[in-house]
């Protein structure tokens, strides 16, 4: 499941790159949320999956679907659509790791070992290296910059909040309620900022696809589901593999080339997260 996961993530960034060019950001969003949730409820109702109950429930899970896909993918979307590349907003969002690890104590009670704190040091590091030849070809403009920052926040909050008070929820049911939210404010927002039209072209509709099936749908399942079953700092690590695969990947669809500097740095992407993933005698 987490090898899984960190494919599936990290084509994330391949998608959006490979769709942005046919739509502005944010109703690029919005369009995707609105068609994850309409094929969710469907899975929901279909399989007599219980909905969420109550003021309090369903408020934990607008919030939650609001920081994971409203400010984190808004954020990182947007930063992107600025020029910044896939594998500098990927290094960016590289820091959730640590922040996340430094916040698991006071907010969730997780304790983490000196092997856990080697493995996250040593794991950004790697992702530094990994996407250094990239941030010297582009580093985008300093709004872009920000952008992929307020993504970080968003994912980093969202991780110990939906942990905290959404670790029990219906994947199903209670993934309907964090999309439906999440696509009605980036309507708003969409229509308040955006006036770029959609061209709907073979590769933007081939990307949308992508995006709602694979993305929406399988990926964000797979975090949930180890959010449930790990503490957060170890789930949080498995995202210092994302911008190694996501740099494989990029070469593979976009030529772009690997310096030695970022092969050398997956060695340490994989060691970093093996020592924070592996579990204690």
């Amino acid at each position: 499941m987490p090898g899984l996961f960190v494919v599936l993530w990290s084509t994330g960034f391949i998608s959006a790159r490979y769709g942005l060019p046919y739509a502005p950001p944010l109703s690029c969003l919005a369009i995707r949320f609105w068609l994850a949730a309409g094929l969710l409820a469907g899975v929901a109702w279909g399989f007599g999956a219980r909905w969420p109950r109550g003021r309090g429930e369903v408020g934990h899970l607008a919030i939650a679907g609001l920081l994971v896909h409203v400010v984190y993918l808004g954020g990182v979307f947007a930063s992107i659509s600025h020029g910044v590349g896939a594998g500098t907003s990927a290094l960016i969002v590289g820091f959730q790791p640590p922040l996340t690890a430094a916040l698991a104590g006071p907010f969730l009670g997780e304790r983490i070992g000196p092997r856990g704190w080697a493995g996250l040091v040593l794991g950004f590091a790697g992702v530094v290296l990994v996407v250094a030849n990239k941030l010297a070809l582009g580093l985008g403009t300093p709004l872009g910059m920000a952008l992929s920052g307020i993504g970080l926040a968003g994912i980093t909050a969202g991780t110990h909040y939906q942990k905290r008070y959404c670790g029990g929820m219906d994947i199903r049911s209670g993934g309907v309620v964090q999309l439906v939210s999440a696509a009605a404010l980036m309507t708003v927002l969409a229509a308040a900022v955006e006036d770029r039209p959609i061209t709907w072209s073979p590769p933007f509709v081939f990307a949308l696809a992508w995006m709602v099936l694979v993305m929406s749908l399988a990926a964000f399942t797979l975090l949930y589901q180890l959010i449930r079953r790990g503490e957060a700092y170890r789930v949080s690590a498995l995202f210092y593999l994302v911008p190694a695969t996501t740099a494989v990947m990029a070469y593979a669809v976009f030529d772009e080339r690997l310096a030695p500097t970022a092969l050398a740095g997956m060695v340490l992407v994989a060691v970093g997260a093996a020592l924070v993933n592996a579990r204690s005698r």
